[in-house]
């Protein structure tokens, strides 16, 4: 699966080090030392985003550590991928947005 070079051009204004990386035929896009919205400890961390479907979700933002907000998340996914451990807390969103709106949409938990 190859992502659009738009959408990655879009999501590079808001992460300027994304960077795409395959494993088992999904593409990921790293989002490296991602500031997390107000109220998230820790303030920022490295980001995975899944635009794919996995594990019955449209797609999944996985965090390469556990972050506590304004509210509790249902921390459910732990995963291995790209030689790294990650976590992601149950939240589904809409299939078919843009790249950027999906790790938007995603963060949106935390609000």
């Amino acid at each position: 699966m190859t992502l659009p070079e738009d959408q990655l051009d879009e999501l590079r204004k808001f992460y300027p080090a994304a960077a795409c990386a395959k494993e088992a035929g999904i593409t990921y896009v790293l989002l490296p030392n991602a500031t997390l919205p107000s109220g998230c400890s820790p303030t920022s961390v490295d980001l995975l985003l899944c635009p794919a479907a996995r594990d019955g979700y449209p797609s999944r933002l996985y965090f390469a550590a556990q972050v506590s907000g304004l509210k509790p998340l249902n921390w459910n996914g732990n995963t291995r991928v790209l030689e790294r451990n990650w976590v992601a807390y149950s939240w589904k969103i809409e299939p078919g947005i843009r790249l950027a709106q999906m790790v938007q949409a995603h963060l949106q938990a935390f609000r």
